[in-house]
């Protein structure tokens, strides 16, 4: 998705529900995304805090060059025994676009455009608005919208976070179903729970953000070698592991699955591992990791599962 980029902050409030019944004054509307950009030095509300038991997690680093990639590394978590399927088409109707699918909603955790150099991937979020089950729809709709034509100024989901990435940099959208915001990520690594940015409420976040900025990246295509070490080394401390085992909402929800993806001006590559025990590192990982085959390079495909 082409960036938002705002003149002065790199924080932009997009839209409130049910504040106002109309744009500030001097608000202009990003067309691809579809969401309300206020003008630079707007007011933005105070992010929340994040909790213990916030599940996904991505690490992003954007780099000062625009010659050079985003890279990324996602944990994916969830109920293992909600059916889901990896990296693959499964959504025809939607032309080359790939994902990891959730099989009972039908939607996507992330999805990848090789074609048009974008990936987005979706974090789950608190809702504030109050909705009932029958006034919402499933957020899986929504990475999948997000690399294909934009999303909506007002989503008929819960709350989510957003990574929206390009080879022009990177943003998040926030929406926790009364006001959305989308924020440019600056240069540097940064991490992304539940809540804001580099949220320091998040203990995995407070403990090992620093960890990844001091681990860099590797050179060559094994780039995300320094950052699955700090993930293993994580785990010591289950209260602030990058991989989760956590109960939410009368489940328990585990990471199943690890991504890194690579996002520049040569194309997207992502390849995928699974855990073998969710919530757990296993040495495997990173074998599993290096033989997993790129989507730039398999885009048509049906990724061996």
């Amino acid at each position: 998705m082409p960036p938002v980029t705002p003149t002065t902050t790199n924080i932009v409030p997009v839209f409130q529900v049910g504040v106002r019944g109309g744009l500030d004054a001097g608000s202009r509307v990003d067309r691809r995304s579809l969401l309300v950009v206020s003008p630079a030095g707007a007011a933005t509300a105070a992010p929340r805090a994040g909790s213990v038991d916030a599940m996904c997690t991505v690490v992003i680093d954007i780099p000062a060059s625009a010659a050079d990639p985003v890279r990324l590394l996602a944990v994916r978590d969830e109920d293992r025994d909600r059916p889901w399927r990896g990296l693959g088409p499964w959504w025809p109707e939607r032309g080359g676009i790939l994902g990891v699918r959730d099989d009972r909603a039908g939607g996507a955790w992330l999805a990848v455009d090789s074609a048009a150099g974008r990936l987005a991937v979706l974090l789950n979020r608190e809702d504030l608005s109050g909705r009932g089950d029958d006034e919402v729809i499933s957020r899986g709709g929504i990475p999948l919208d997000a690399v294909e034509h934009g999303i909506p100024d007002q989503p008929l989901t819960r709350g989510f976070n957003l990574v929206e990435v390009d080879a022009a940099g990177a943003h998040l959208v926030e929406w926790d179903g009364l006001i959305a915001r989308r924020t440019r990520l600056t240069p540097g690594t940064h991490m992304v729970a539940h809540h804001a940015v580099d949220d320091p409420g998040t203990p995995r976040i407070s403990r090992w953000l620093d960890e990844f900025r001091r681990a860099g990246l590797a050179p060559g295509e094994e780039w995300w070698m320094p950052w699955l070490d700090v993930v293993k080394r994580s785990t010591v401390d289950p209260s602030a592991s990058v991989l989760r085992r956590d109960a939410h909402d009368d489940l328990v929800l585990e990471s199943l699955l690890v991504c890194a993806a690579s996002i520049g001006p040569d194309g997207v590559d992502v390849r995928e591992a699974r855990l073998i025990e969710p919530g757990q590192w296993d040495d495997g990982l990173v074998a599993r990791l290096r033989a997993a085959i790129p989507s730039g390079r398999a885009a048509a495909a049906d990724t061996p599962r």
